[in-house]
């Protein structure tokens, strides 16, 4: 079992940027594809961003390509979420992941933290 809290959200303008942070406990995150969705309010919850086990490939929906980058730390059982350039169409819950290598689908999902940007 992973266990999985997400920091870093808040209210912030157009063209500001953000850090979330997810924090694992339970199990070592190396074994794991890591990854963030988000959700906006009245909206299905979509994929954001996505990084392999070592680091070394991402992946990114097309609204944040080029403004996000995700990252991971291994050895602090972590992964990052930096968000530059945020747009109003950025605001939404966003939700830290993890799936197994054998899963066809993420398997742990926190709790969720807001990210409100104002126009």
């Amino acid at each position: 079992q992973v266990q999985l809290v997400e920091s870093g959200g808040g209210l912030v303008q157009a063209g500001d940027s953000l850090r979330l942070s997810c924090a694992a406990s339970g199990r070592t995150i190396s074994n794991y594809f890591m990854g963030w969705f988000r959700q906006a309010p009245g909206k299905e919850r979509e994929f954001v961003a996505a990084i392999n086990r070592s680091g070394a490939y991402t992946s990114y929906s097309d609204s944040v390509k080029g403004r996000f980058t995700i990252s991971r730390d291994n050895a602090k059982n972590t992964v990052n979420l930096q968000m530059n350039s945020l747009k109003p169409e950025d605001t939404a819950v966003y939700y830290c992941v993890a799936k197994r290598v054998e899963s066809s689908k993420y398997d742990y999902w926190g709790q969720g933290t807001q990210v409100t940007v104002s126009s």
